[in-house]
């Protein structure tokens, strides 16, 4: 270009004012020198513990095996001393990502013969999520899953949380494709969020040589050797099966014994006949010194699920979890990581008569420092799916994981909606703050591939005795989270939303979009028109602004972004013969149109409903919901309300009101998070002790003025049903005072 030439500005559109172009980087992490050589072992002879090839199969897939290798290659060096690690670093985690797609593989319907993680390799995907403003992505467990009966592979019990190897499920895709999506994801400014599971694997190679008696390989888990003269304590295991389920009769026995700590706090997944207690027994099964043993094995999840043994002589359990750490980090290239089930790590017997000691546990939060550590030495950040109280999320945050998941709050919005009253959510939020839970420090999501949690564990258990006022009366910890679980239960299931299913004793099955329905009265999803489409958009926008107008991190799902329905119960009858509900809501969706054709993911669940479309659709159409949920995280981002402080939770002047008040980096500067959970128009005042007299409040959307403080502290606002606003409150200016 010629010094004559005078460069004409482009005209910049309002996503592009608010969502600058990324720029194009390479991040510097540590790589490992050599990546694995996955090995190919013949299966010859019987599959048995006496059989050397057998053994040197199992070794050729164990994740402690290739943790062994991988770790050796960061011993010495001085890639390991370049980054802080002691203290987490919740902040720091957000600025780097703060608004995360959560990605379920098997409902993601992808191109013909295209996988997954191809898929998620897509520079047109990356360039639509930088323009909504979505930062990460959480693949969603990826490597190979579920189980092995002799040379054979059994499939996962748990969407793939049963991990049995550091190697990439084909069904999902290749190492190749996974290092190339991380590839993409560097190159557009974004992270990709992988996963380990501290707490168990899946009965994979690892379980088989612990069975075997193999090396140090049954210090993996917490697995008891039962005396023969002890196996008629023993149920018989059935034909078929390689173990069985204790009662809790047999129990307390083995308990009496000597063998186990007996029961735990909670048996998650509990199913009268099916999984009464925390342990199993094996069959009697044949090891490398040809003796057979059985044994008595720990899993607080599913029985497919051995739990791992923190605190074995020989740090077994350990070192596979973090060697399945350093490869997802180091050889593939992710940049965080999701710890699974890790707030159950540590168990220990208890006085006689108590359950043992298994939640809140301090060996849970030294294994979860040293998890948390090692991440950060390697300059990635955690977050933790922690289902506890209050007190224990933040204790186990204090040298833990950088971010926890929000499951306090998820469960009181939901019924702030149902109810149309924020009483029990105002609660929630404030009991986080007053117990030292910063906002910033969470992952505040719409759905995920989960239930919708509503075991309230903070009031249910550890506070189950403590007295709250709630709806004008004094109750229990433990009465008031039954009270918000009726409510949940009668609101958003039975005859008038029998598309929701309640799952075991956990929560509800549903989409965030057939929770909308459930509480706007509609009761058939094939009737929902266009009319309908369009209330169920503005209530998941409501729900979107709570969750993204406050510090921390803001997560949503391809469910949401499509606004997918659940599917009827015998599109998948087989997946729900075992009880588990959950998978009426993991429809597959296709985001971005690449097989419109397809009716069913390449792993087979079926195609679900789609209210708002794919997202290049909704990207053509400005009144779509991923063009208004950009404008939201517009603000966000704008404003940096996602690394803010939440200082109030004030009272409100009307029961479906809901205020959140923040403090911007401009000390000077207030942000508020107005929001309407009623299905009625709302006159009301917003007041807080933090909000200056004569300060300016104006809407962020469209710097209009809205009023001015009063000497109350507040001002009024007039609310449509399911309305959100985002504010900004300037302290008034300070007059300087000129010398006479």
């Amino acid at each position: 270009m010629s010094d004559e030439q005078s460069h004409e500005p482009s005209e910049i559109t309002y996503a592009e004012h608010f969502h600058p172009a990324r720029p194009r980087s390479l991040r510097h992490r540590a790589k490992v020198k050599a990546p694995f050589a996955r090995r190919s072992v013949a299966k010859d002879g019987k599959p048995t513990g006496t059989n050397p090839a057998y053994v040197s199969w199992l070794l050729s897939q164990s994740m402690l095996a290739d943790a062994n290798e991988i770790s050796r290659q960061f011993s010495g060096q001085g890639t390991m001393w370049q980054n802080p690690f002691a203290n987490p670093g919740p902040r720091q985690a957000v600025e780097t990502a703060s608004v995360w797609f959560t990605a379920y593989p098997i409902s993601f319907i992808t191109r013909p013969g295209e996988s997954f993680l191809g898929a998620l390799a897509d520079e047109a995907l990356w360039d639509a999520f930088a323009t909504i403003g979505i930062e990460a992505v959480h693949t969603g467990p990826v490597k190979r899953a579920g189980g092995l009966s002799g040379w054979q592979t059994t499939p996962s019990v748990d969407g793939h949380f049963d991990r049995m190897s550091t190697e990439i499920d084909p069904a999902f895709g290749t190492e190749a494709e996974f290092r190339a999506m991380c590839g993409m994801a560097t190159w557009s400014g974004g992270t990709i969020i992988d996963d380990i599971v501290p707490g168990h694997t899946g009965k994979g190679a690892d379980f088989r040589l612990a069975e075997m008696k193999y090396a140090d390989y049954p210090g993996v888990y917490h697995m008891i050797e039962i005396d023969p003269e002890d196996w008629t304590l023993l149920p018989e295991v059935p034909s078929g099966r390689d173990s069985v389920n204790i009662d809790p009769a047999t129990e307390e026995q083995l308990e009496k014994a000597g063998y186990i700590i007996g029961r735990l706090q909670r048996v998650i997944f509990y199913a009268e006949g099916v999984k009464e207690t925390n342990w199993s027994a094996t069959k009697a099964v044949e090891g490398v010194d040809g003796v057979e043993r059985r044994w008595v094995y720990l899993h607080y999840f599913k029985e497919g699920q051995p739990s791992i043994n923190w605190l074995d002589p020989s740090f077994a359990g350990m070192r596979l979890v973090i060697g399945d750490a350093l490869h997802s980090l180091t050889d593939l290239g992710a940049g965080a990581l999701r710890l699974d089930a890790n707030g159950f790590l540590g168990v220990e017997k208890s006085t006689e008569g108590l359950p043992a000691w298994s939640e809140g546990h301090p060996l849970s939060q030294a294994a979860n420092h040293l998890i948390g550590s090692m991440v950060r030495k390697l300059g990635g950040f955690t977050f933790q799916e922690l289902n506890l109280t209050i007190d224990d999320i933040r204790v186990t945050a204090e040298a833990g994981a950088d971010l926890s998941y929000d499951f306090v709050n998820r469960p009181a919005y939901h019924h702030a909606l149902a109810t149309g009253d924020t009483e029990f959510l105002r609660l929630t939020l404030r009991t986080s703050l007053e117990l030292g839970v910063d906002p910033a420090s969470l992952v505040h999501a719409l759905q995920n591939h989960d239930e919708l949690t509503y075991e309230l564990v903070h009031w249910a258990t550890g506070h189950r005795d403590d007295v709250y006022t709630y709806r004008g009366a004094e109750i229990t910890g433990g009465d008031l989270a039954e009270s918000v679980r009726r409510d949940l239960c009668e609101r958003l299931t039975g005859p008038d939303a029998p598309y929701n299913l309640i799952f075991t004793t956990n929560g509800i099955a549903c989409t965030t979009a057939t929770v909308i329905a459930a509480t706007l009265g509609i009761t058939d999803l094939d009737a929902i028109e266009e009319v309908d489409t369009a209330r169920i958009m503005r209530v998941h926008l409501l729900l979107a602004m709570f969750n993204a107008l406050q510090p921390g991190v803001f997560a949503l799902s391809g469910w949401d972004l499509g606004g997918m329905l659940t599917l009827a119960p015998d599109q998948v009858a087989e997946l729900l013969e075992s009880g588990d509900t959950r998978w009426i809501h993991r429809a597959a969706h296709d985001l971005m149109g690449a097989n419109p054709g397809a009716r069913s993911s390449s792993s087979g669940l079926p195609r679900g409903r789609s209210l708002y479309g794919t997202i290049p659709e909704q990207l053509d159409d400005e009144a779509s919901f991923v063009r208004q949920l950009q404008a939201i995280l517009a603000v966000r981002t704008r404003y940096g309300i996602a690394t803010a402080q939440q200082v109030d939770v004030p009272d409100v002047s009307h029961r479906g009101l809901l205020v959140l008040v923040h403090q911007l980096a401009d000390p000077g500067q207030l942000h508020l998070t107005v929001l309407n959970f009623s299905g009625e128009p709302v006159t009301g005042t917003v007041r807080s002790e933090f909000l200056t007299p004569g300060a300016e409040v104006s809407d962020m959307f469209t710097s209009r003025p809205l009023g001015t403080v009063d000497d109350l502290h507040s001002f009024s606002i007039e609310m449509e049903p399911h309305q959100g606003h985002s504010l900004l409150v300037a302290a008034p200016a300070v007059e300087l005072l000129t010398p006479a």
